[in-house]
């Protein structure tokens, strides 16, 4: 990441596969999620990922966020075939990648990574978990759940492991003993509520952790709302001269209990208006989370050019 960052001034991240593929056409209604498309629609999560590098993103995350060993389980399929679907996702990351080189010669191959998604437990159990962090594992349960999608992710290819949406700090801290002495770095990024993490961490508690971690390379916020991320980055900024990392949702509110969202008033700011903030907190890793789209991606990348050649 900081190869990328030193050599550009920035680092755009990718936008929702969920939300791409379904612009695509899937029907993602299933406790697999997006991972569903790894089973029946790999050429569509392939075609989302170059639509995203067309956009401007120079890191493409996996579709395994709910990629799970127990979720794959639970749909009837054994360790063995879960894990080539895992790895899958990382292969289809890297395969958009190299389609988009093909098609742009100019690009520098090192200025497009791949980050493998690991997302929380509280993810797999499908009822907005991630925002609560209302669970507790031992940290060897933590490791027996993560254990297959990290190294698949590995074998699969990815440079970067992208350990998001995370709302406990326990299990970011087994996940990095995870890949401790492991030839691989990581973001780390959490999920908010009132302005701590959903467990009650604060957010320079979290910072000092991570900053302190040699194999996390970044580290931030996803799957928030945008209001609510330049205070949290201001926190963290005081504890780290690490590259803080940013991708929100769209503006719109989701509802966890319903499952919808809620499109954003028509008075509502915009990315014009919010990632120029987050510039100036030191986030230099940017992009979108749920119900951002490539064009989402392509005005962040416009906005964060605009800014380093002003």
């Amino acid at each position: 990441m900081q190869d990328i960052i030193d050599r550009r001034g920035a680092l755009i991240i990718d936008g929702a596969m969920s939300t791409g593929l379904e612009s695509l056409g899937m029907v993602l209604n299933d406790s697999l999620w997006s991972a569903r498309a790894l089973i029946e629609r790999p050429d569509l999560v392939r075609e989302v990922h170059r639509q995203y590098f067309e956009a401007g993103a120079n890191a493409a995350i996996t579709d395994s966020y709910q990629a799970s060993e127990a979720g794959f389980a639970a749909k009837g399929f054994p360790p063995e075939q879960t894990r080539e679907y895992v790895r899958k996702s990382a292969e289809l990351a890297r395969e958009a990648k190299n389609d988009y080189l093909l098609e742009h010669p100019d690009v520098e191959p090192g200025d497009l990574i791949i980050a493998g998604a690991i997302g929380p437990y509280g993810a797999y159990l499908a009822d907005g978990s991630e925002y609560t962090g209302n669970y507790s594992l031992t940290r060897e349960e933590y490791v027996k759940f993560h254990e297959l999608r990290l190294n698949a992710l590995i074998d699969g290819g990815s440079d970067i492991i992208a350990i998001e949406t995370q709302p406990r700090l326990d299990e970011i801290e087994a996940l990095l003993g995870m890949i401790e002495n492991r030839d691989i770095t990581c973001w780390v990024t959490v999920t908010l509520k009132d302005g701590k993490m959903p467990d009650g961490t604060d957010l320079e508690t979290l910072a000092k952790v991570l900053d302190a971690n040699p194999q996390v390379e970044a580290f931030g916020l996803n799957c928030v709302k945008r209001e609510w991320v330049e205070e949290a980055l201001l926190k963290m900024r005081a504890h780290t001269k690490k590259p803080l990392v940013v991708y929100p949702n769209s503006g719109e509110t989701y509802d966890p209990v319903t499952k919808t969202w809620h499109a954003a008033g028509p008075h509502a700011k915009g990315w014009s208006h919010f990632v120029p903030l987050w510039e100036k907190t030191g986030a230099v890793c940017i992009g979108g989370c749920c119900r951002t789209l490539p064009h989402d991606i392509e005005e962040i990348s416009r906005l964060v050019g605009a800014a380093r050649e002003g």
